[in-house]
């Protein structure tokens, strides 16, 4: 068994931790994306609630509604702020998975780099010895006459 044989299951494992780091982050991503759409609902849904506040304000509203208006926009507020570090907390995840990630797959590709040259210093240690006997059998006869 040569060197680069003992290293494939190595590698195997490399490439295995390297596939779910992959999937880890494709799910990251997802959670990225999807906090950052709630916001986005979010944030429109404030829009759509000042508008209409604004038209029905227009009309006169008494001060009741003005209260409970302003406390929903305060909650609203608060939702945002909270769905706002969910977003960021979930970039920092999806960047820091990525970057484990780009390491597994370096430690893949060097790795392969690895068996790549123990597999050519094989290749041309058995062309050497093949070379060595076919000299060895061509100087035979000449030894022999």
């Amino acid at each position: 068994m040569t060197r680069a044989d003992r290293l494939q299951p190595v590698q195997n494992l490399a490439e295995e931790a390297e596939r779910r780091l992959a999937q880890q982050v494709a799910a990251l991503e997802r959670n990225a994306r999807e906090a950052e759409t709630k916001l986005l609902d979010l944030e429109r849904y404030a829009e759509e609630y000042q508008r209409q506040y604004g038209e029905r304000a227009g009309r006169g509203i008494g001060v009741t509604e003005l209260r409970d208006y302003q406390a929903f926009l305060a909650r609203l507020g608060e939702a945002m702020r909270q769905q706002r570090a969910i977003v960021t907390k979930t970039r920092n995840e999806c960047d820091a998975g990525r970057l484990r990630w780009q390491e597994a797959a370096k430690r893949v590709k060097a790795l392969d780099h690895v068996a790549t040259q123990w597999r050519d210093e094989a290749r041309r240690a058995m062309d050497r010895r093949e070379q060595i006997e076919i000299d060895e059998r061509a100087q035979r006869p000449r030894t022999q006459r």
